[in-house]
């Protein structure tokens, strides 16, 4: 790639996580030269846009970093001649998230943003509007990366790379995260961890951690036996068994807690939705008192309270990504990508996460071959789901979605996922053009 002032456009640029991304930008200046940062939104996001916007220039003003920020609601405009283009978008905006988490809960099943129905709806939703958006890159810059953090990110990013002719890496802060979380239980600097992961998005596992190259999986196994225990903000944190962790061998991830403790996770969300309500109203209220924070004329950095909203480091790690691409680092990123042969036990044209080599080229899957039996079966399920889930968002068919619903893990039967696709169908009409 030609060292020359970078043109970014940033799809959903009215996101509480933009300053996040600017911020990464602007540490990376000097190996990173990024000329114009296009913020691009809808109609409806327009006030949100032009907030975070503003505070994204006095940022790239206060840092003394030649960026020029442009906000529009033109997407091809920005997308014209982009070197990168990332994608942060909600279809439906969070009264949609909390459509999804609300659906699921009224027939027993869990309702959450990315994993079972609430994820299926987003997909259903997002999948149209990505493809979308992959046709105007096709045409106006087919040489484009297209970095993807829009969820569920494993199957939008599964969707882009079997429907479009777009160059794609999908990301998620899940796993990064996870090595966040062990550097803080151990009490060191986050570069001296790194861990093995294998799986899918939103169901990772972590097969070995090392500390400054030194394989300490099984002391962490004892410590999270012992009752230590990590979550993220938006999944509830309840304590793993001691046997189960045990058992398992590994670091599972936030989101396993739905599968191996549901029926715990599900009377949370239950006794949280009839209390503080569900996470997606909870981040509604976060929302508006950062949007409050964003409109101060005197904040001129990324503000702590960023953290609350539940997805630190995400945009820090798109940057951190790009740069590896453009500077050609040849460096390790845990990324969301074709699986190509690296994990035996799922086809080779479906996405994984794992962990993978990244240069000019793009991303490169450090080889797994099979994993354990323990996980094989839950991973294989979900990625059937995730399948089925992008079929019938593609061509709006309804016994495929039937079918995906059915499939999961978390639904308990084809009658319920049929009273919950029915909903979802309903409830999501204006924004599921393929199943008018």
């Amino acid at each position: 790639m030609p060292k020359k002032g970078l043109k970014i456009a940033t799809i959903g640029g009215g996101s509480s996580y933009t300053p996040e991304l600017v911020e990464g930008f602007i540490k990376r200046y000097d190996e990173l030269p990024v000329k114009d940062l296009y913020l691009v939104d809808i109609e409806e996001g327009k006030e949100k846009l032009e907030i975070v916007g503003n505070l994204a220039k006095r940022m790239v003003e206060k840092a003394g970093v030649d960026i020029n920020i442009h906000l529009t609601l033109d997407r091809r405009e920005a997308i014209k001649d982009a070197d990168f283009v990332t994608t942060q978008f909600r279809v439906g905006l969070l009264d949609a998230r909390i459509r999804d988490e609300k659906i699921p809960l009224k027939y027993d099943v869990i309702g959450q943003e990315t994993t079972g129905p609430g994820g299926f709806a987003k997909a259903q939703r997002t999948i149209p509007v990505i493809l979308d958006i992959c046709k105007d890159i096709e045409e106006l810059s087919p040489d484009a990366w297209l970095i993807n953090f829009t969820n569920p990110s494993g199957i939008i990013t599964e969707t882009v790379l079997k429907h479009t002719n777009v160059k794609t890496i999908g990301l998620c802060n899940v796993p990064i995260g996870m090595v966040y979380g062990v550097a803080e239980m151990l009490d060191v600097d986050v570069e001296r961890v790194s861990i093995d992961f294998s799986g899918l998005n939103h169901l990772v596992w972590g097969t070995h951690i090392y500390l400054d190259g030194e394989d300490i999986t099984e002391r962490l196994i004892d410590s999270f036996a012992g009752g230590r225990s990590m979550s993220m903000k938006n999944v509830p944190d309840i304590p793993w068994e001691p046997e189960f962790i045990k058992s398992l061998g590994m670091y599972p991830c936030p989101y396993h807690r739905y599968y191996y403790l549901t029926d715990k996770m599900l009377e949370e969300e239950k006794k949280e939705a009839a209390t503080e309500g569900t996470r997606g109203e909870q981040v509604k209220k976060l929302e508006k008192e950062l949007f409050e924070l964003y409109k101060d004329p005197n904040l001129n950095v990324k503000p702590q309270q960023l953290e609350k909203r539940g997805g630190a480091h995400y945009s820090d790690a798109a940057c951190s990504l790009i740069s590896s691409i453009y500077n050609n680092k040849k460096d390790i990123h845990v990324v969301n990508i074709k699986n190509n042969g690296t994990i035996l036990d799922l086809p080779d044209d479906v996405v994984i996460e794992t962990n993978a080599v990244i240069d000019r080229n793009g991303a490169h899957p450090i080889n797994i071959g099979h994993v354990p039996t323990k996980i094989r079966g839950l991973m294989q399920s979900v990625k059937a789901y995730e399948e089925l889930t992008i079929e019938a968002g593609v061509t709006g068919d309804y016994y495929t979605a039937l079918q995906a619903l059915t499939i999961h893990p978390l639904v308990p039967s084809s009658t319920v996922a049929k009273k919950i696709l029915d909903d979802i169908i309903r409830e999501n009409i204006d924004y599921l053009p393929q199943y008018k």
